[in-house]
């Protein structure tokens, strides 16, 4: 993860300083599509990770005690539609701009 990061970090620093004078902007409409899409993609991951981290811990905390099933099940259904929400807003946030 951190590699990624590097290699956005340095392809995003090199492009600004090695910009060209002339009439092509380096955000033009491909790349504007271009970072929506990896926003998007990045927005799943995280909150892909989020609900399986949250489901496991729920269903973990019900299998060592049955008896508190119905006080986390509504909790956890609440917490992953959130998750899920989140998710949602990006996609169509993306469409929006």
């Amino acid at each position: 993860m951190k590699k990624l990061l590097l290699v956005l970090t340095v392809f995003l620093a090199s492009s600004a300083a090695m910009a060209q004078d002339g009439s092509t902007p380096f955000f033009n409409e491909y790349t504007k599509a271009a970072f929506y899409f990896l926003a998007v993609a990045m927005a799943a991951i995280g909150g892909t990770r989020a609900q399986s981290a949250a489901a496991s811990v729920a269903l973990d905390g019900m299998a060592r005690n049955p008896a508190a099933a119905d006080k986390l099940f509504v909790p956890m259904i609440l917490g992953l539609a959130l998750m899920e929400s989140l998710v949602i807003f990006t996609l169509i946030s993306v469409y929006l701009i």
